[in-house]
């Protein structure tokens, strides 16, 4: 927040808590938090960022809202890279598993939960955010453009999003190969099931048919006795 205190911003985010929703842990927000300190340029520049500070030109709301913009999808990115870094960890004994040669201690439904969480992920950065491209305010504001681009290589938004994609393929890999593989396995066992179930009913179809010729040649050898 812009030209308030950390006790009046604390206020303003304890009064917003009630009506969040699917919160981040405490620890992650914390760690995800961007604090940047800022001073005015000289008369006559324009904002930029100076080793690590922000220098605003004198008018310069549009200014704070770009700074603002850019510092939030930042934030943004590294609360998605921490999901991920956290799905990594979960799917780790995965891969350990597929090495050693054990079963896969996984079912087909969490499987499914799986490729849920990363489908989402893969959402909110490439189809719900800006992250791939410039937002559309900019189009005609050239010179907060350039700003805005200034701050994301700054913070190197593209890169960063970039190594994220290669990380959220190849689990996408990992995990699709997990449903080939429970899939076949499934395959199999219905094919087990319905070659029991075959033998199971050429099973009882041989014992009606021993039954069958049995009692006819009782019959036939009663019906013989009894001339």
């Amino acid at each position: 927040m812009w030209n308030v205190s950390e006790l009046e911003c604390s206020n303003v985010l304890q009064f917003l808590k009630q009506y969040e929703e699917s919160s981040y842990s405490s620890k992650m927000v914390q760690d995800e938090s961007e604090t940047m300190l800022y001073t005015y340029a000289d008369h006559g520049k324009q904002s930029h960022i100076l080793d690590g500070n922000i220098l605003l030109s004198h008018d310069a709301s549009l200014d704070k809202y770009t700074f603002s913009n850019a510092i939030s999808q930042s934030v943004k990115l590294g609360i998605w890279e921490a999901s991920l870094e956290q799905y990594i960890e979960s799917i780790e004994f995965i891969t350990n598993d597929l090495k050693a040669g054990r079963k896969i201690r996984m079912t087909r439904p969490a499987v499914l939960r799986k490729q849920g969480e990363l489908f989402a992920l893969r959402h909110f950065i490439n189809l719900s955010s800006d992250l791939l491209d410039t937002p559309d305010f900019y189009w005609e504001r050239d010179d907060l453009e350039t700003l805005y681009q200034q701050i994301c290589g700054y913070y190197s938004i593209a890169k960063r999003t970039r190594v994220m994609n290669e990380k959220l393929n190849h689990c996408v890999e990992l995990v699709e190969l997990l449903s080939s593989h429970l899939s076949d396995r499934h395959h199999v066992r219905l094919e087990w099931m319905i070659i029991l179930l075959i033998m199971v009913e050429v099973g009882f179809e041989t014992l009606h048919y021993i039954d069958r010729y049995l009692i006819k040649d009782n019959d036939k050898e009663i019906h013989e006795n009894s001339h």
